[in-house]
């Protein structure tokens, strides 16, 4: 069965901006342990979210999320 995650670049933007997950929390409204799941795949964000995200970063949605097929393993 073939299903879809969401996968993103989030860790590699904070060092290529040089945040910490506490910084991008702060700055986006949520606990830095929000920020680490969604760094691990581990919780996918609200749309307000990832937007709010994207913003912190002056990018596109696109370049920072996607979506990507996956096969479940049996």
């Amino acid at each position: 069965m073939v299903y879809l995650s969401i996968e993103n670049k989030v860790r590699e933007l904070r060092a290529r901006f040089q945040f910490s997950q506490g910084v991008l929390a702060e700055r986006t409204g949520v606990t830095r342990q929000t920020i680490a799941a969604i760094e691990k795949g581990d919780y996918v964000p609200s749309l307000l979210l990832a937007l709010t995200i994207c913003n912190v970063f002056q990018m596109k949605m696109e370049d920072v999320f996607w979506l990507v097929e996956k096969e479940e393993r049996v």
